[in-house]
């Protein structure tokens, strides 16, 4: 069976709000909302056949438009592979050229729409923000609040309280203060023993690859509300996140760091190869920051994440 090349659209308007289509009852997956877009002809780029695409569905024409996401999905009786971009401007005022009902929603309401499964790791996508912030190790808990207000004040979104070196009781006091900094602004996720995910049930949980390997067999630890990471640096840790259902991963380093100097660096080509099977957001680490988060898109990453590149002087 031929996999079928789409191209579709994650449209964000200015206010942040996503742009969805509903599809005609008598189409594919029929009822279901959408990310406007459609086939990729023979003779056409992707950017040529996203244009195309949204003039004759919605009458606007993208004119800045990035790489968001490849999602590679079998139904029974289809094989698509979702190349998705987001568009974060565009000419024209979007209508249902064909009829079709629109919406415009935020982020978070993506959750309250029925999708297609294959769109699962593109409301995802939607959703995450470019920039993950990992807390420096070895800072006491008062210059860590001080910095987390900083990155969030800043615009932060996505942040990781990582402390190997604290005690159990001393991180997870920190833990509690850094929940209640981030209530509304932004997703904090923790790491540690799963013993611990009762007691911080706003939190998302970042698995080492350790975690990943002991626990992938039991499945998703929590329901789908709550985010789940998973750190990852091959193909096979990929395979494992993907099995476990995680929303998201990092995956490192792509250079060499002083953090971790023996580690070999898996550099841009791999990461572009590990990344082209990978359905999932996938953030790069490791010797990166804002400089090269277009590079990042390129090669299918969702964004970079960091610790020196975001953490505040």
């Amino acid at each position: 069976m031929k996999r079928i090349h789409v191209a579709a659209a994650v449209i964000r308007g200015a206010d942040g709000r996503i742009l969805i289509a509903k599809r005609a009852e008598e189409q594919h997956q029929g009822g279901l909302w959408e990310f406007p877009g459609g086939k990729v002809e023979a003779d056409e780029t992707v950017p040529q056949a996203l244009a195309r695409e949204l003039e004759e569905e919605l009458g606007i024409r993208p004119s800045a438009a990035r790489p968001l996401i490849q999602v590679r999905h079998d139904y029974p009786d289809k094989q698509v592979l979702l190349d998705v971009w987001e568009v974060s401007a565009f000419s024209g005022e979007p209508h249902g050229a064909e009829g079709q009902p629109l919406a415009w929603v935020s982020p978070r309401q993506l959750d309250d729409y029925a999708f297609p499964a294959a769109n699962a790791p593109i409301v995802m996508a939607a959703r995450l923000p470019e920039r993950y912030l990992i807390t420096p190790q070895d800072l006491p808990p008062a210059e860590l609040l001080h910095g987390v207000r900083r990155a969030l004040a800043s615009g932060i979104r996505l942040i990781q309280l990582r402390a190997p070196g604290m005690f159990d009781a001393q991180y997870r006091d920190l833990a509690v203060d850094i929940q209640g900094l981030c209530a509304g602004k932004a997703q904090l996720m923790l790491k540690g023993p799963l013993e611990w995910l009762g007691d911080f049930p706003a939190a998302g949980w970042h698995l080492t690859a350790a975690q990943l390997r002991q626990y992938v067999d039991k499945g998703r630890p929590f329901p789908l509300e709550r985010r789940l990471a998973a750190s990852c640096h091959s193909a096979a840790e990929l395979q494992l996140a993907a099995r476990m259902g995680v929303d998201f991963v990092t995956l490192s380093p792509v250079q060499a760091t002083p953090s971790h100097p023996a580690t070999p660096a898996l550099g841009w080509a791999q990461v572009a190869e590990l990344l082209q099977g990978f359905n999932q957001p996938a953030y790069v680490l490791g010797g990166v920051g804002p400089a090269q988060l277009e590079q990042a898109w390129q090669v299918g990453a969702q964004g970079v994440a960091g610790i020196r590149a975001f953490w505040p002087d």
